[in-house]
């Protein structure tokens, strides 16, 4: 018998016991609730308040051991696990020797005392047992458990369970979220929730998902940024607004890039991109402290610290440290080219300006920036939506926040002048004329919300999920979303048109 059989064999033989269940009028699917007292975690940790006290737990069977007149059965619940003494004499013969046919997987609820075995080990003697849900699957091997990445991502549920370090990740996560509401909302901002769907995908240079409304009969695009319905409230007259949610760019996928991810992004009137590099700072140090207890955060072997003031660098200054070319003493595209044809980069004669130094910057800078470093003055070209340094106006009032060689943060002053906006975003339509999928379209109304009149306002979009990385030390960006996008497997998609 082949493994493939062998497997078949075993599910049958459980789907065999759930029919038998349903024959002696023990249907496990019946029940729609049980009462629980206590969980594992609180039990081991607080014994001596549960000694000798009857409580009702519930979870997933995880292990059995032993033979005869009793047996040992590990229970895990949404906390941790917790050892199950089993006694015939104790259960009945009947109820015993229908808990042995139980599988690992199986959810039951137990009711029994709280003890310690002779071995010390906290444990439940149980007196009452109940199936409430048979596992129809195999989970998998105790020892090797859930190990292949892509299955694990595909069955982020069978992950849940064979994994608990998977699951505290997601705890921690939890943790940062709220930590950051917490500090926004005691700065005076206001949450609020903005469209998804739009007609226009703005806010950020990224290729949208397009989708059609049936019912309006139009294309519409699933947002890319929050930007520019945020920046619109400002014009209405919130002062400090914020959003934490999903965007979605139609992008490639590797470690740091899903193309649904989670984003805060907060404006603020009458402040400036160096209020948001304060805010920025007070805001990551809160963080660290809250979910980690410490300044010092430890990734992926660096240790990584997040007390302020981080560095802060203009990309031009760190372009001409790590290649000798100094950007400021040209002027025009052509010499930019040259100069970036030199230094080997892939570019095009039409390439601007300002994204050569863009390119030099992601070539020979990026991945050397370990600490925080707010990187400043992007130029012109590659900042759309950011107001003129009027000391240099080839440059923006912009930074963008590095960690390690990724990029955690990107804030403006934003630009509020709709003449110089509606000629920047017609640049950006002859940039897209030229191939540039990723160039921002041509928005009339947030042109005609800033003729209302937009203060002078600081703007900061902050990469949740690169966050979480950060914090709980995990290599991939898969590892922090718990349903990250799969291509899907064959014949799963498939629909009965299909057929």
């Amino acid at each position: 018998m082949d493994h493939e059989e062998s497997i078949n064999e075993l599910l049958q033989i459980r789907r065999d016991k759930l029919e038998k269940h349903i024959s002696d009028q023990k249907d496990p699917f019946m029940h729609t609730k049980y009462e629980v007292s206590a969980h594992a975690l609180t039990v081991e940790t607080e014994y001596d308040r549960y000694e000798g006290t009857r409580v009702s737990m519930a979870g997933r069977i995880m292990s059995k051991r032993g033979q005869g007149k009793v047996s040992f059965y590990d229970l895990q619940d949404s906390t941790g696990r917790i050892q199950m003494f089993l006694k015939k004499d104790l259960l009945g013969e009947d109820i015993y020797e229908d808990v042995k046919t139980y599988d690992i997987g199986d959810v039951v609820g137990i009711g029994g005392e709280v003890f310690k075995t002779k071995m010390g080990q906290v444990s439940v003697r149980v007196d009452k047992i109940l199936l409430l849900t048979k596992s129809l699957q195999i989970l998998p091997e105790k020892f090797h458990g859930l190990k292949d990445p892509d299955l694990r991502y595909r069955q982020r549920y069978v992950d849940l369970i064979m994994n608990p370090a998977v699951k505290e990740v997601f705890v921690v996560r939890s943790k940062i979220l709220n930590a950051i509401r917490e500090f926004m909302n005691g700065r005076g901002f206001l949450e609020v929730e903005t469209p998804v769907l739009s007609n226009l995908a703005g806010g950020a240079n990224a290729r949208p998902f397009v989708t059609h409304h049936n019912a309006l009969d139009i294309p519409m695009f699933l947002r890319i940024a929050l930007e520019l319905p945020l920046k619109r409230l400002i014009v209405g007259g919130f002062d400090k607004v914020y959003e934490l949610s999903r965007v979605f760019r139609n992008e490639g996928m590797d470690p740091t890039h899903n193309p649904e991810f989670t984003m805060m992004e907060s404006y603020e009137a009458y402040a400036n991109y160096e209020d948001v590099m304060n805010m920025v700072e007070e805001l990551l140090h809160y963080v660290a402290i809250q979910i980690k207890g410490t300044e010092e955060v430890v990734f992926q072997g660096d240790e990584i610290s997040f007390k302020p003031p981080f560095k802060r660098a203009r990309m031009v200054d760190l372009v001409k440290e790590h290649t000798g070319v100094d950007f400021d003493q040209i002027d025009d595209q052509k010499t930019a080219y040259e100069e970036g044809i030199k230094l080997g980069l892939e570019i095009e004669p039409h390439t601007s300006y300002g994204k050569i130094i863009e390119e030099a910057f992601d070539t020979f800078v990026e991945d050397k920036l370990i600490q925080p470093t707010f990187v400043t003055h992007h130029p012109v070209e590659i900042s759309p939506l950011a107001k003129k340094d009027y000391s240099n106006p080839k440059y923006t009032e912009r930074f963008e926040l590095f960690i390690r060689g990724s990029e955690y943060a990107n804030a403006f002053s934003e630009l509020n002048d709709p003449i110089d906006q509606k000629a920047r975003f017609l640049s950006q339509v002859e940039n897209k004329k030229t191939g540039d999928e990723e160039a921002h379209p041509y928005d009339q109304d947030f042109i005609n919300a800033l003729e209302v009149g937009l203060p002078p306002t600081g703007g900061l979009g902050i990469g949740i999920d690169r966050l979480v990385m950060l914090m709980t030390d995990q290599r991939s960006i898969r590892d922090v979303i718990l349903f990250p996008t799969m291509k899907p497997e064959k014949g799963v998609a498939e629909t009965e048109d299909d057929e």
